[in-house]
C-alpha cells in the first residue's frame, strides 16, 4: 500500500524525494534496494559484546568520575547488607541465647551492637540514595549527548541517505531506541553491577558459614542459570524484531499522515487500515513473543529460589540440631538470609538480561546511524567578501560586508591564491549521472548559462529536469563529465560555499515552526529586519504579511498550514531573495497554485530573477516563453535547445508540448 500511495502522489508532478528536492527520476535508487530500514528483515546483532563495550565507553567518556562514585556506592551498599546479615549469627548465638540463660540479663552490649549495625545500614541508605540520584544524572546526560551527536551527524549525511531511508524509521532511533538505552544505562547496568557485587560478597559469606549448604545453593543456582539462558535466548531475537516492527509502524503512520489527502481522494481508507492492521499485528506478535518468554523468567526463578531455601532449611536444620561441624542455629538463620540474598540477584540478573538484549538491539540501530558515512567534501575553493580596486580583487576584512563576492582559489603547487568574481556562469560539459552507478539517468548533457541568463528546462516527468538542478548544488555527484561554476570545477568548491551562492525555490515549500520573520531570515541567518522586509517586498509578500494577526511576528506552525499555497510560495521566494544569490533555481514554483495567484508569484520571481543566472523548471510553458534558452529533455538526454520562437519553428517536442499535441509536461 505504501508504494501505491507514493505512486499516486507522484502523478502530475516531478518525482520528489522526501528530503524536499530529491530525485525526480523514477530510476532513482529504490528504497528496498538501498537497504531501507523498516522493510524486509534485518540481520541479528552480530557482536553484542562490542556494542555494549562501545556504549559503556561512550558513557565513561564524559562521566567516568560519576560512574566511579556509583560503583563505590554499590560496593558499600552490598557491604552493609552482608554485615547486617552476618550480625544475625552473632545476635542469636552471642546475645539472645546467653541472655535467655542469664538470671540477670544485661542488654547494654546488645544495644551497642544493634546501634553499630543500624549505623552501617543508615550509611547504606544514604549510599543507595546517592547512587540512584547520580545514575539518573549520568544516564540523562549521556542520552542528551547521544541525541546531540545523532542530530549533528544526521545533518551531515547526504541527501541520498534520506531518499533511501524511511523517515519514520529514523525517528524511531531518536525515540524507541534511545528510550531502550535509557532503561539500560539507568537501571539494567547498575542492577547488573549491584547483583554481581552482591553475589560475590554473599557467596564468600556462605562459604564461611557452611560449605555443604553452599553446595546445595549452587546446585539450584546452576539450574536457574540454565533456564535463564534458554528463555533469554528465545526472547532476545523477538526483542530485536519488536524494535524493527516499531520502526515499520512509525514509518507507515508518518507516510499516511503526509499522504492523508491522497488517501481520501482515492478512497483508500479501508485499504490503509487493513495494511496498518497487518503491520500492527506483526508488532503485536513480536512484542508478545518477546515479553512472553521474558515475563516468565522472574516467576520461574523466584520459585526455584524458594525451593533452594526449603532445601537449605532442611539440611541446615539437621546439621544445627545435631551440632555437626559446629553448625549452630545462629549460623542457620544467617545462611538462610544469605540464601535469599543470593537467589534474588540471580533473578534480577535474569530479568535485566532481557532489557539489555532490547537495549543492545536499539544501540545497534543508534550506532548504525552514527556510523553512516557523512557527505564527503574535498573542495578547497571558498566564497569570500571581496573588494575591487583598479580592476584587482582582494579579500575584504573579516566581518566586512562589501556586497561583492569572489571565489578564493588556492593553488598548492604554485603556493599562490587567486580571486575570481562570482558572476553565476554555469557550464555542463558532457555530464553523465546515475543515482546508482549501474543505471545512468543523464546522458552526455551539455549546456551553459552565462551570467544573467534565464535557462528553462522542460520535458516529460522523469526526463531529468530536477536531477540537473540537484547536480548544480551537489546534492549528488556526477559519474562523468564536468560541471563548472565561473570556470571552476564544482568538485573543487566547498559544498557549503557552493550552496551559499545558490538560491532555490521549490514546488513543495517547507516552512518551519517560527515567525514569518525567522522563516524568511532562514535564507540568510544574519539578515537584519530591514533586509528581511526588503526581501518580502521584492517577492510581493509584504502586503499579505502585514495583514496577518501579528505581521512579521506571526507564528507559523504545521508547515505554514494557516497560509495559502501562494502565500507560502511568496515566503519561499522572499527567503531566496534575502540571500541575494547570483544563481537561482526555481523548481516548479508555480505549478500548484491558481492562475491569479501565479501572476502575483510570477511577478515576485521576475523581480528576483532580474540580473541573476536562473534555472527554471516549469510545467506551464507559458511561464518560460521569455527564457533566453529553453532546453528540452527526454529520457535524460538533451533533444532540443533554443528560445521559444526557434523551438516553435522547429515543430519538434517543445512544439508538441506547447500546443498540447503531446502529453503535457
Amino acid at each position: 500500500m505504501a508504494w501505491k500511495n507514493q505512486q499516486v502522489q507522484q502523478e502530475g508532478q516531478e518525482n520528489k524525494g522526501k528530503a524536499g528536492n530529491g530525485p525526480e527520476d523514477k530510476t532513482a535508487p529504490d528504497a528496498a534496494a538501498a537497504g531501507k530500514p523498516g522493510h524486509g528483515t534485518r540481520p541479528r546483532v552480530k557482536n553484542p559484546g562490542k556494542i555494549v563495550r562501545r556504549l559503556l565507553a561512550y558513557v565513561l567518556k564524559d562521566y567516568a568520575l560519576g560512574v566511579a562514585v556509583v560503583l563505590g556506592c554499590l560496593i558499600y551498599t552490598a557491604f552493609a547488607t552482608v554485615q547486617g546479615t552476618l550480625f544475625m549469627e552473632e545476635l542469636i548465638d552471642g546475645y539472645i541465647q546467653p541472655l535467655l540463660e542469664s538470671e540477670s540479663p544485661d542488654f547494654s552490649s546488645l544495644a551497642r551492637a544493634i546501634g553499630r549495625v543500624a549505623f552501617f545500614y543508615g550509611l547504606g541508605v544514604v549510599s543507595s540514595y546517592a547512587q540512584v540520584k547520580i545514575m539518573i544524572y549520568i544516564s540523562q546526560g549521556a542520552l542528551r549527548n547521544l541525541r546531540n551527536e545523532l542530530f549533528a551527524h544526521m545533518e551531515k549525511l547526504p541527501v541520498s541517505y534520506f531518499d533511501s531511508h524511511a523517515h519514520g524509521d529514523i525517528m524511531s532511533v531518536y525515540t524507541n531506541d534511545i528510550d531502550a538505552l535509557r532503561q539500560m544505562i539507568s537501571q539494567s547496568i547498575p542492577q547488573l553491577f549491584s547483583s554481581v557485587i552482591t553475589i560475590i560478597s554473599v557467596l564468600g559469606s556462605m562459604i564461611y558459614l557452611s560449605i555443604p549448604l553452599t553446595g546445595v545453593t549452587l546446585l539450584m543456582v546452576a539450574l536457574m542459570l540454565f533456564l535463564t539462558k534458554r528463555l533469554a535466548g528465545l526472547s532476545g531475537k523477538y526483542f530485536m524484531a519488536q524494535q524493527q516492527d516499531i520502526g515499520r509502524v512509525n514509518g507507515y503512520i508518518e507516510e499516511m499522515m503526509e499522504g492523508q489527502k491522497v488517501v481520501k481522494v482515492f478512497c483508500h481508507e479501508e485499504t490503509s487500515i487493513k495494511d496498518f492492521k497487518a503491520l500492527n499485528d506483526q508488532l503485536f506478535e513480536s512484542a508478545y513473543q518477546a515479553n512472553r518468554f521474558a515475563n516468565i523468567l522472574m516467576p520461574v526463578n523466584a520459585q526455584l529460589g524458594n525451593v533452594s531455601y526449603v532445601c537449605c532449611a532442611i539440611v541446615g536444620g539437621i546439621l544445627a540440631l545435631n551440632g555437626i561441624g559446629g553448625f549452630t542455629v545462629g549460623k542457620l538463620a544467617s545462611f538462610l538470609s544469605f540464601n535469599k540474598n543470593f537467589n534474588q540477584p540471580i533473578s534480577q540478573v535474569s530479568m535485566q538480561l532481557n532489557a539489555v538484549v532490547m537495549a543492545v538491539a536499539g544501540a545497534e540501530r543508534v550506532f548504525q546511524l552514527l556510523d553512516e558515512p557523512v557527505e564527503m567534501d574535498e573542495g578547497y575553493v571558498t566564497l569570500v567578501n571581496a573588494r575591487k580596486e583598479n580592476g584587482v580583487l582582494t579579500e575584504a576584512a573579516p566581518g566586512e560586508r562589501t556586497g561583492l563576492w569572489a571565489w578564493k582559489h588556492p593553488h598548492q603547487r604554485e603556493g599562490t591564491v587567486t580571486y575570481q568574481e562570482l558572476t553565476g556562469d554555469v557550464v555542463f560539459d558532457d555530464v553523465d549521472f546515475g543515482y546508482v552507478p549501474e543505471k545512468i539517468v543523464l546522458h552526455n548533457v551539455d549546456l551553459f548559462a552565462t551570467p544573467g541568463q534565464k535557462i528553462a528546462f522542460v520535458g516529460s516527468t522523469g526526463a531529468g529536469k530536477t536531477t540537473i538542478t540537484n547536480l548544480i548544488n551537489r546534492f549528488y555527484d556526477i559519474q562523468d563529465g564536468k560541471i563548472r561554476y565561473d570556470g571552476i570545477n564544482i568538485n573543487k568548491i566547498k559544498k557549503d560555499d557552493l550552496r551559499h551562492s545558490l538560491g532555490i525555490v521549490l514546488q513543495d515549500t517547507h516552512l518551519f515552526t517560527a515567525t514569518v520573520m525567522e522563516n524568511i531570515r532562514y535564507g540568510k541567518l544574519d539578515a537584519t529586519d530591514e533586509e528581511v522586509i526588503a526581501a518580502a517586498k521584492l517577492a510581493n509578500a509584504d502586503g499579505f504579511i502585514r495583514h496577518l494577526p501579528d505581521g512579521y511576528q506571526t507564528m507559523l506552525t504545521g508547515d505554514g498550514a494557516n497560509l495559502s499555497q501562494g502565500q507560502r510560495q511568496l515566503l519561499a521566494i522572499a527567503r531566496a531573495a534575502v540571500a541575494d544569490p547570483p544563481v537561482l533555481i526555481l523548481d516548479e514554483a508555480t505549478s500548484s497554485i491558481d492562475t491569479r495567484t501565479e501572476k502575483i508569484v510570477q511577478d515576485g520571481m521576475d523581480k528576483l530573477m532580474r540580473g541573476r543566472t536562473t534555472f527554471v523548471i516549469a510545467h506551464r510553458l507559458s511561464t518560460v516563453r521569455n527564457s533566453d534558452c529553453i532546453i528540452v529533455l527526454e529520457h535524460g538526454r538533451v533533444i532540443e535547445r533554443g528560445n521559444h520562437e526557434k523551438l516553435m519553428e522547429e515543430r519538434g517536442k517543445y512544439y508538441q508540448l506547447y500546443t498540447g499535441s503531446a502529453v503535457s509536461a
